[in-house]
């Protein structure tokens, strides 16, 4: 693991994508941005897709990051909102792999988990808490960023354990972890040849 390294943390979403950047020095972490790009006044949900991809290749050119920490969508009642939720974490998940650059997902709950100890916790408690680990002066009006910056934090607070959400270090590794979602050329019309 190397002395010194960025991870950008991304909270996809189609009305606001939130994000933070840390640097890691010797194993201590320091706030370089957080902030949000705002997809409110988007009506088409394709364009917002595309927004969301290139401000996530503007992050990767600008800072240069190292890994990529990213929000897993979490399950609700509402199917329409869960598949563009999880189309947002893709197009953001493509502009990392298509930089080769390695990405871990994790669940809402073990980010509030590893940033306040509480996997309940709320919004205003994890902004609160990267407030005094990171030392921010003061806490952005939406919260978004903040969620996204809890991801990178998440990260390196459980980086060098073993079990850390999933991980991709780019298109092969991701297909391979993810053989039932992804059709191989194996199969035809869905179904594989030898009938497994």
């Amino acid at each position: 693991m190397a002395n010194e390294r960025i991870i950008l943390g991304i909270d996809p979403g189609t009305t606001i994508m939130g994000f933070g950047l840390i640097k890691v020095v010797n194993k201590k972490m320091q706030f370089l941005q957080l902030n949000e790009l705002q997809l409110k006044k988007y009506d088409d949900h394709y364009v917002k897709l595309k927004l969301i991809f290139e401000r996530t290749i503007e992050l990767i050119e600008t800072h240069h990051p190292d890994e990529i920490a990213i929000e897993a969508p979490f399950f609700g009642k509402n199917v329409q909102a869960m598949l563009k939720l999880g189309r947002a974490q893709g197009v953001a998940m493509a502009a990392g792999l298509s930089r080769q650059i390695p990405i871990t997902e994790y669940e809402p709950k073990k980010i509030k988990m590893a940033v306040t100890g509480n996997g309940n916790a709320s919004k205003e408690q994890v902004a609160r808490m990267l407030q005094q680990l990171l030392g921010l002066k003061e806490l952005p009006k939406n919260l978004d960023s903040t969620d996204g910056l809890a991801a990178a934090v998440c990260h390196f607070l459980n980086s060098g354990r073993i079990v850390a959400g999933k991980s991709y270090t780019g298109w092969d590794a991701f297909v391979k972890q993810n053989e039932k979602r992804v059709a191989s050329p194996k199969t035809k019309g869905g179904t594989p040849k030898n009938g497994k």
